[in-house]
This record gives C-alpha cells, sequence and structure tokens, in this order.
C-alpha cells in the first residue's frame, strides 16, 4: 500500500478546502445569501496565501544564518565573523529571486533592493549592537527576500533573527514575541559545548509562547565530540523543555548540494532537519487552515439547509405549517435579544473587557514598580559614573521582557474571553483572536529614550586638587586661629591638620557627587518607567478596545446571519401555505434535490474537518 507524504497531504487537504469554499461561494450566490458569501470569501483569500511561520532563533554566532542558507541553498541571509544579524530577515517563497528592505511606518514602507546589496543593509558590526550596516537614516523592521525554493512553496516562511544574547536581552524578548505568533521555533546552539543554563531558560519560555519547538545543533563537522554534545543536549531538553534534538552541518549540506551527493546530503543532518519543517510543522498547519476553512463551509451550508428544511415540513403537512411558522416566529424573537446590547455573550464581553483592563493595567504597574526597586538596588551599589552605560542597556532589556510578560497575559485572558463569550452565544468560536499578536517590546518603545540628565564626570585631578587645598586652607587657619586666641603656637602642626582636613573635604565632595548621581539616575529611571507605562498602557487599552470590536463585530454579523437565515424560512414556511398540492408536490421535489446538493456539500466539508 502507497503511503502518502505529510507535506502531500497537506497541500491536497488545502486543496479541497479551497474545492469545497468555491462550492460554498456558488451556492450562496444560487439562494441569494451575499453575506454568507462574505464570509466565505474571507475564507478563500486565507487559503490562497497560507502563510507558515518557522522562526530561526538562538545566541550570536552559532549558525542560524547559515542554516537557512543551507535550507534554501542560496545566500539568503548575511554569514560573516565579523558581522551579526540585525533585523529579521523573512525568507519565503517567489516565482522569481528578490529582496526588499522593510522600513518602519505605519503601514511599514517597503524598498526593493538588490539581493547582493540586502546583506550590507541588515547587519550590524558586533553583537553588542554597534553601527549597523543599514543607511543611518532609516529604521529597518526586517528584510524580505523571496526565491524560486520548492521546500517554500507551501507557504513556509523562515524568519531569520538576531541573535539572543542571553536571556534578559532586548534580542531575546523580541523572538519570543516573535515566537508567539510563529506555527514553529528552530533554536540554534552549536557542537562547542552542551546548552548553558540561560538557553535552557529561553527554551522553556519559547515553549510556553510556541507549540512546536525543535533545537538543531550545528557545526558537527567542526568539533569531533560533538556525539557527546548531542546526547547532553537531548537530555537537557528531556528534562527541561521536551523538545526534539536535530544535529546538522551547514558545510556538509552545502558541499553535497555542490557534488550531486545524497549520501552527503544524509550524513549532513538536513534531511531530518527538512522532514521535521514539512511533515511537523508544514503539514499540520495545512491541515489545521483547510480544517477551518472547511468548518466554515459546513456552518455556511447548516444555515442554507434550515431555511429549506422549514418550508420542506411546512409543504409536506399543511397542519403544520402553523406550528412551524409559529416557531420560527419565536426564534426570531430569541435571534432579536441575542442582536441586543443586553444579550448575555454582549454582557460578557463588555464586563470581560473592563476586568481584563484593569488587571492588565495593575499588572503593567506591578512590573514597572518591581523594575524601579531593582534598578534603585544596582544604582546604591555603584556609581553611575562608572555603569550607567550598562545600566542603560539593563534597564531597556528588563522593561522589555517585563512588556512580553505583562502582553502575553492579555493575550491568554483575551483568549479565555472569546471562549467564554463564544459559549455564551452557544456556537464556540475564537478565531478573531487568531490575528492578536504579542507585540516586539523594542519597537514599541522605540519612542521612549532614557535621558538621564546625570553628571557622569568625576573630578578631574586639578579640581580634586583645588578641593583639598580648599579645605586644607580652611582646616589650616581654623587651627592657627584658634591657637592664637588660645595663645599656643601650633607651628607645623597646623600644616599637618590642614592635610588631614583637605583629604577628608575631598572625600566628602566624592561622596556628595556620587550620592548626588545616584540620585539623578535614580530618577532617569523613574521618568523612562513613567514613559514607558504612560506609552504600553495606552497601547494595551487600544489592544483591549480593537479586541471588544472585533468579538461585538464577529458575533453581531454571526447573530445577522442567523435572523437572514431565518427571516428566509419564516417567509418561505408562511408562503407554503398558500400552495395548491401539485405546487407542493413540485417544491418538494425542488426542496429534496437542494437539500441532498447542500447534505453532500457539508458531508464532504466534515471529511477535512476529520
Amino acid at each position: 500500500m502507497m503511503t502518502v507524504a505529510p507535506e502531500t497531504a497537506g497541500n491536497d487537504a488545502v486543496a479541497r478546502a479551497a474545492a469545497l469554499v468555491d462550492l460554498g461561494l456558488r451556492a450562496c450566490e444560487a439562494y441569494g445569501r451575499p453575506d454568507l458569501a462574505a464570509r466565505l470569501e474571507s475564507v478563500q483569500s486565507g487559503l490562497a496565501d497560507p502563510a507558515v511561520h518557522v522562526v530561526v532563533v538562538g545566541e550570536f554566532k552559532k549558525g542560524k544564518s547559515s542554516l537557512v542558507n543551507a535550507l534554501v541553498g542560496a545566500n539568503a541571509c548575511p554569514v560573516d565573523d565579523d558581522v551579526a544579524t540585525a533585523v529579521p530577515t523573512y525568507v519565503r517563497h517567489g516565482e522569481q529571486a528578490s529582496a526588499e528592505l522593510i522600513v518602519e511606518g505605519s503601514p511599514p514602507r517597503r524598498e526593493t533592493v538588490a539581493l547582493e546589496e540586502l546583506h550590507s543593509r541588515v547587519i550590524e558590526r558586533d553583537p553588542a549592537g554597534a553601527a549597523s550596516g543599514a543607511d543611518e537614516e532609516l529604521a529597518l523592521a526586517g528584510a524580505e527576500v523571496r526565491l524560486p525554493r520548492t521546500l517554500l512553496s507551501s507557504g513556509l516562511v523562515l524568519v531569520d533573527t538576531p541573535g539572543v544574547g542571553g536571556l534578559g536581552s532586548a534580542h531575546a524578548a523580541a523572538s519570543l514575541a516573535a515566537a508567539s505568533m510563529a506555527s514553529a521555533l528552530v533554536f540554534v546552539t552549536d557542537a562547542s559545548q552542551e546548552l548553558t543554563r540561560s538557553e535552557l531558560d529561553f527554551l522553556h519560555k519559547a515553549r510556553e509562547m510556541c507549540g512546536t519547538v525543535a533545537c538543531v545543533l550545528t557545526k558537527i563537522d567542526f568539533y569531533p565530540h560533538w556525539r557527546r554534545i548531542r546526547d547532553l543536549d537531548a537530555e537537557h531538553l528531556r528534562e527541561h523543555a521536551d523538545v526534539p534534538c536535530i544535529p546538522v552541518s551547514s558545510r556538509l549540506r552545502s558541499a553535497a548540494a555542490e557534488a550531486g551527493d545524497s549520501q552527503l546530503n544524509t550524513e549532513s543532518g538536513y534531511p531530518a532537519l527538512v522532514s521535521f519543517l514539512t511533515e511537523h510543522v508544514g503539514a499540520s498547519a495545512a491541515h489545521r487552515v483547510a480544517a477551518d476553512a472547511a468548518a466554515d463551509v459546513a456552518a455556511v451550508c447548516t444555515q442554507l439547509e434550515a431555511q429549506f428544511e422549514a418550508e420542506r415540513a411546512a409543504l409536506a403537512d399543511p397542519a403544520e405549517a402553523r406550528r412551524v411558522v409559529s416557531e420560527l416566529t419565536a426564534v426570531k424573537e430569541r435571534i432579536a435579544n441575542l442582536k441586543s446590547t443586553a444579550a448575555k455573550w454582549n454582557q460578557t464581553l463588555s464586563d470581560g473587557i473592563t476586568d481584563l483592563n484593569s488587571d492588565v493595567e495593575h499588572d503593567l504597574r506591578r512590573r514597572i514598580r518591581t523594575v524601579i526597586a531593582e534598578a534603585d538596588d544596582v544604582i546604591e551599589e555603584s556609581d553611575p559614573a562608572d555603569t550607567w552605560t550598562e545600566m542603560e542597556t539593563w534597564l531597556r532589556s528588563r522593561v522589555s521582557h517585563e512588556l512580553l510578560a505583562n502582553y502575553t497575559l492579555l493575550r491568554d485572558r483575551a483568549t479565555a474571553l472569546g471562549e467564554e463569550v463564544g459559549e455564551h452565544f452557544r456556537e464556540a468560536s475564537c478565531d478573531v483572536l487568531d490575528r492578536i499578536a504579542v507585540p516586539d517590546p523594542e519597537l514599541q518603545l522605540a519612542g521612549a529614550r532614557v535621558e538621564h540628565k546625570i553628571e557622569l564626570q568625576k573630578m578631574k585631578v586639578g579640581k580634586q586638587a583645588m578641593v583639598a587645598l580648599k579645605s586644607a586652607y580652611s582646616g589650616a587657619i581654623m587651627f592657627v586661629m584658634l591657637g592664637t586666641l588660645t595663645g599656643v603656637t601650633l607651628g607645623p602642626i597646623a600644616l599637618g591638620i590642614g592635610l588631614v582636613m583637605g583629604g577628608k573635604g575631598l572625600r566628602d565632595e566624592k561622596k556628595r557627587q556620587r550620592a548626588n548621581r545616584q540620585k539623578q539616575a535614580q530618577n532617569a529611571v523613574r521618568r523612562y518607567c513613567d514613559e514607558v507605562s504612560f506609552v504600553m498602557g495606552k497601547d494595551s487599552k487600544d489592544t483591549l478596545r480593537t479586541i471588544q470590536r472585533q468579538l461585538r463585530d464577529h458575533y453581531t454579523a454571526l447573530a445577522e446571519e442567523l435572523d437572514r437565515s431565518n427571516a428566509q424560512a419564516l417567509q418561505r414556511a408562511s408562503d407554503a401555505t398558500s400552495h395548491t398540492q401539485d405546487e407542493r408536490d413540485r417544491r418538494l421535489a425542488d426542496i429534496d434535490a437542494e437539500l441532498g446538493r447542500l447534505r453532500q456539500l457539508r458531508e464532504r466539508a466534515m471529511e477535512v474537518v476529520g
């Protein structure tokens, strides 16, 4: 018996779903239901371009870009020992090889560039975040490369990200944000050593954000002991993240492609990675998209069937016509209540958004207060003149991770609210929330700056000398005058006393200036956190308002569909009472034929739903 490859089965499911949507659109047009047709047209556009995002993350210089290049067989991402990726690069399918820069804006602007030129525009000179190779005047949000590759033809999008730089870095927060909306995450580490604690912590958090995660062990051709490292990593992954570990060599993959050597390609480990991407990621995503589309077709068929069944019941037994009309009239009243603001689902939505708004705001304030307290402790133990540069970097990264956690709370609670509203609407549906993203905190905070206003310059040698001399002179004069008043001549002793007083004065002045810098640093942290709270507080409120509108519009539109279906059924049932027996017989035959076609379409759709 021949076995069908999972990726082929996934593509077939999408094709079957697309054919079912086409038939559903024809039925909506034939039965005069443009509202249901609009619903299926939205589904159709989603099937036409099913993007499956796979985010590739890892520490700096672990081989992420080489991995992506080896997968697609092209130099899509820059690879160099002296540079690092500065912005995400999206590699997707295209009929011709092309590249575009994505410039920040609302909406983002795209600039076409040559593929060879792209490399110099999306790099930074060192992992610490030195000047980017991109044009200074362009604030790049990312880059997109299109390539005619079979691996990408099913909608697979590989996202090469900047190095994580540790769990506490801003890049790590951005990577986790991207993972929350991705179909899968590939974490890249090399065979030089076993997974570090920070890598395992990142993987654990990534596993919470994204359901499908794999760990790829690179550079196995460079390290002879890679099998030992693979076994250690596999053990760690079973204990902490429960994800597969796939060893690969990009150099062996490239050599195999040049020589056309299938055995060498197998040794490179890439067939296992390709299998993971196509079977476990692409195929499952395709089946999910196809099932959702088929479910919508089945729901449309159910509504169309309902109006015909009511008419059929009235035609088949004229004595039952009055009862059918009475029942449909009662349904009309229930639907009218469903559309009102007093409906339970509407009240649940309104109350839920209010509660969620309060909880998210409280959570944000609590997190910001924790950051401020930690910053105060660090500042009190150090001199901002020595540590402020590192302090700024830490502050931005720390705030980014707290905002990521805050947005994750918002997303999870909003999803739960959508399910509760769906239950109250008597149709569990939360698909409108699939578009709620966990945004990259760094992009959200692009306008917030840590304006320290701190006197970071310590006293220079000349200034220290002047302070010491001033204190010494004042001390010496004071003791000389005291000796004169008491009739005691101090002589050279006054000079020693002056030196002691000068040293003490210098130490006191240094202490005073350090305390002043610490106070200024703490104020700078508070100003920055206040700005963050102001910006993100408004953004979370805007997000919740958008969620409320989407859910309200989604369920209101569904109520309108039900209302129209019931109105047509009521009209047809009412008209049936005036038909003659011959007219009833002819119309019954027509209805049975229509119901047969609709039931057949619904059953085919349910087969795809599975």
